[in-house]
């Protein structure tokens, strides 16, 4: 049996690590294909994008649609179990801009290159 101090910790195990929320930021816009992933994402290599997708496939929160073409075509998507956690990643994302801001002020470098705050 699995244990958990903290409710924050299951939703860690699924949403944690650097490219999870990017992920499903990327696909509440709507399917997109491996290729589209990478390019959305800068810095991801296509072997640690091929396995958070696996992962979060695995847990339920994307769902992946294989096409049976040549060459081979696949789509990910937010399944229903994974628009659950639109709130959670606009919270983030909202907290995020906040935090460059508030670092702007204190003089620190740091840049926002999203275009339009609504399309997370």
């Amino acid at each position: 049996m699995k244990e958990y101090h903290l409710g924050i910790e299951a939703t860690l195990e699924i949403l944690g690590g650097k490219w999870k929320g990017l992920i499903i930021c990327n696909l509440m816009s709507g399917k997109k294909r491996t290729s589209e992933l990478q390019r959305s994402i800068p810095g991801i290599s296509q072997k640690v994008l091929i396995q958070q997708l696996r992962e979060l496939e695995r847990d339920g929160m994307i769902g992946r649609q294989v096409y049976n073409q040549m060459p081979p075509k696949v789509e990910y998507y937010i399944t229903e179990y994974g628009t659950t956690a639109n709130g959670i990643i606009d919270v983030m994302c909202s907290w995020g801009r906040a935090n460059i801001a508030i670092r702007q002020q204190q003089g620190e470098e740091v840049m926002l290159l999203e275009n339009n705050p609504d399309d997370e």
